[in-house]
């Protein structure tokens, strides 16, 4: 895919971080990749993320990366949804491999690109080289970049507004995601470049995000309660803030699970409701049975909404 037939730009809304699934053998699990990214699109979900921190990036090979970013764009056009955006992740310690891993999701079918900053080093890298490590990858991307920032994963890197703002004057630089959680910067960043695509990173904070000036969320409990997800946002740009803020305290309740719970809590969670899915890969393993019947209670509240949503 080239710069001059992608779907750019993206629209704004709720995008879903998508799990990665495996087989008992531990090999990836295509065909509920497919599943899954069909029932997303079905939801009503703006777009899909592959290989986000929720997707087990750090357990993939370059192949599977590929391998799951292809499944997910060929069962949501299979299913009608053309149209549906599809970013991947393609964060990696040097510049050499991210570009790589941004050339293998173009021709795998993604339509951005989601880019970590490397901080393996970070205590070795200015910030005149992040930038510049940045505009390298911008440059030889064949689809547009994200900015990823999410000093949790990055050793306590965490880009400031003003490093988000000067990067965005690239062309190919198109908008962030930002799961340091700070609104602050999300508001700065907005105002400073309303054309670009600024995104929390958490479904907690959707309301905070939208009142910003942001474009939406890129949050991994979508993956349990991607219509609850959508209603935080429908509400809202109707008009209708008092009903919003209700629906978000339950989006926000239940996304408490999906946070200190991380992805393992949303494996578990789809196993439960879903019957699939719940499989990681080591290290990590499985909840004990005591541990899975407290995540499935701490979804209750937000399943009980989904449940709802379904008719409406």
């Amino acid at each position: 895919m080239t710069k001059g037939t992608n779907r750019n730009p993206l629209p704004h809304g709720v995008y879903v971080p998508t799990v990665a699934f495996f087989k008992p053998d531990e090999e990836v699990d295509l065909a509920t990749v497919e599943k899954h990214a069909v029932y997303l699109a079905r939801s009503g979900v703006t777009g899909l993320v592959t290989q986000g921190s929720n997707g087990e990036a750090v357990h993939l090979d370059r192949e599977e990366r590929k391998a799951i970013t292809a499944a997910t764009r060929r069962a949501v056009d299979a299913a009608g949804y053309t149209s549906l955006p599809v970013i991947a992740g393609t964060g990696a310690a040097s510049t050499r491999e991210t570009i790589q891993l941004c050339q293998d999701s173009g021709a795998a079918g993604a339509d951005a690109v989601l880019v970590l900053p490397p901080s393996y080093y970070k205590a070795l890298v200015s910030t005149e080289a992040m930038h510049a490590h940045f505009r390298a990858v911008a440059d030889a991307s064949p689809v547009p970049v994200l900015i990823y920032n999410f000093p949790g994963v990055q050793s306590g890197l965490d880009l400031s507004s003003d490093d988000i703002v000067t990067l965005a004057e690239h062309p190919n630089i198109i908008g962030c995601k930002l799961t340091c959680g700070n609104t602050g910067k999300l508001a700065r960043v907005a105002a400073a470049k309303p054309d670009f695509l600024t995104f929390g990173g958490s479904a907690d904070f959707t309301l905070q995000t939208l009142i910003a000036g942001g474009a939406g969320i890129i949050g991994g409990v979508a993956n349990m309660i991607p219509r609850s997800c959508v209603r935080v946002m429908e509400l809202y740009l109707a008009g209708k803030v008092q009903e919003a803020q209700k629906v978000q305290a339950v989006v926000a309740r239940a996304d408490w699970a999906a946070i200190h719970g991380g992805f393992i809590a949303v494996k578990t969670g789809l196993q439960l409701y879903h019957g699939y899915g719940g499989l990681p890969r080591r290290p990590c393993v499985v909840p004990s049975d005591k541990a899975a019947t407290a995540i499935k209670e701490e979804f209750r509240e937000g399943m009980e909404l989904e449940k709802s949503l379904e008719t409406v």
